[in-house]
């Protein structure tokens, strides 16, 4: 895990928060033991902006990446305190990666938590819904 947190604290900088001052990164674990990253990505007109756990996710699967290959993702920010993922993240994050998936959510001081995928968003929206 500290290979995942190291790769997440690499790429923070690349955030682009100008607006929210907000920076946060995601790395993802895959089970061949690649490392995939993503950073927030904002825009003047908010609802284009991107988050970095969906920023990772995006760029894994335009990869080639499939649901099955993803191992755990860790996110980070320069806060003290934990953040986790926004609803619209929770919702794509159910989609594409395994309910079983660990997320690690650290903070500025190196502390982690670790939850399962599914426990992020319980009652998901899924294709079974349509």
């Amino acid at each position: 895990m500290n290979k995942l947190y190291e790769q997440a604290k690499k790429v923070l900088p690349n955030s682009y928060s100008k607006y929210s001052k907000f920076k946060v990164a995601a790395a993802i674990k895959l089970k061949n033991g690649e490392v995939i990253t993503g950073v927030n990505v904002e825009n003047a007109s908010y609802g284009l902006s991107n988050c970095a756990e969906r920023t990772a996710l995006f760029t894994a699967y335009s990869q080639g990446v499939k649901k099955e290959d993803i191992q755990e993702i860790l996110i980070t920010t320069e806060q003290d305190d934990f953040i986790s993922p926004c609803g619209a993240c929770r919702q794509v994050m159910s989609e594409l990666m395994p309910k079983e998936t660990l997320v690690h959510l650290t903070n500025n001081k190196g502390e982690i938590k670790t939850i399962l995928n599914k426990e992020l968003l319980p009652l998901a929206f899924s294709e079974d819904d349509l």
